[in-house]
């Protein structure tokens, strides 16, 4: 899975790799979690466009929100069956920009915390889906979730899982609202096939609470055997 990540960016950051035709503004953040509301790249009227969306996503059929909880991510496998993401994977597809995530690695008794970044792209994005909700009440809400996929081979040492990381030229095809080859979309939800840069770091990013660029920061010591630092 996928449950925190982090985005250190600026706005001309965006337009450079997302070409997004409308103004967005973001603040660096080190510990981006789940219910928190989250940059994601849509298309909008044949532009490309940048806004924040709730992380974890609530599909339109849902009576309440707490289903959220259970949608930070949609396993690649099966993001085409499932109730809750198959509507979003025929029509709302979106990148969700990063520039690194978490996973944890089991060691004995205890869990730690590795980040990965792609080692060409200092920024990239993972596949998204994203959802419009309104609630019996009247409540709307837009909403999003991250596709989890098997992990690389790099990665496997610390976790069996991994988001998956688009490749740029792919982009124009996977926010393309009016492209229904779904075999062909399904196919590029893959384990990135590129280098990854792998490093334990600080246990303080289990707290959401802590957001600062100490976390980022390598530790100098704990990196499992097959894993590049």
């Amino acid at each position: 899975m996928c449950g925190r990540y982090n985005l250190v960016a600026d706005a001309q950051a965006f337009v450079d790799a997302f070409q997004i035709m409308n103004e967005f503004d973001w603040q660096a953040r080190y510990n981006i979690a789940p219910s928190q509301a989250v940059p994601v790249i849509r298309m909008n009227a044949q532009s490309r466009k940048a806004a924040l969306l709730h992380w974890g996503l609530i599909p339109s059929w849902a009576r309440d929100r707490k289903i959220a909880y259970h949608t930070i991510n949609a396993r690649a496998e099966t993001v085409d069956q499932k109730p809750a993401f198959r509507a979003a994977f025929r029509k709302r597809r979106c990148l969700i920009p990063a520039t690194g995530f978490y996973e944890w690695r089991q060691l004995g008794k205890s869990k730690q915390p590795y980040n990965i970044r792609v080692k060409e792209q200092t920024l990239f994005a993972f596949a998204g889906l994203w959802e419009h909700w309104k609630s019996p009440a009247g409540e709307v809400l837009e909403s999003c979730t991250i596709i989890v996929t098997r992990a690389s081979q790099a990665l496997a040492p610390v976790h069996d899982r991994m988001p998956v990381i688009l490749h740029p030229s792919d982009y124009a095809s996977w926010l393309d609202p009016v492209n229904q080859d779904l075999p062909a979309l399904k196919a590029l939800l893959q384990p990135w096939p590129g280098e990854l840069i792998i490093y334990p770091v600080s246990r303080r990013v289990g707290n959401p609470a802590n957001d600062d660029p100490s976390l980022i920061q390598p530790l100098a010591e704990g990196i499992p055997d097959n894993v590049e630092h």
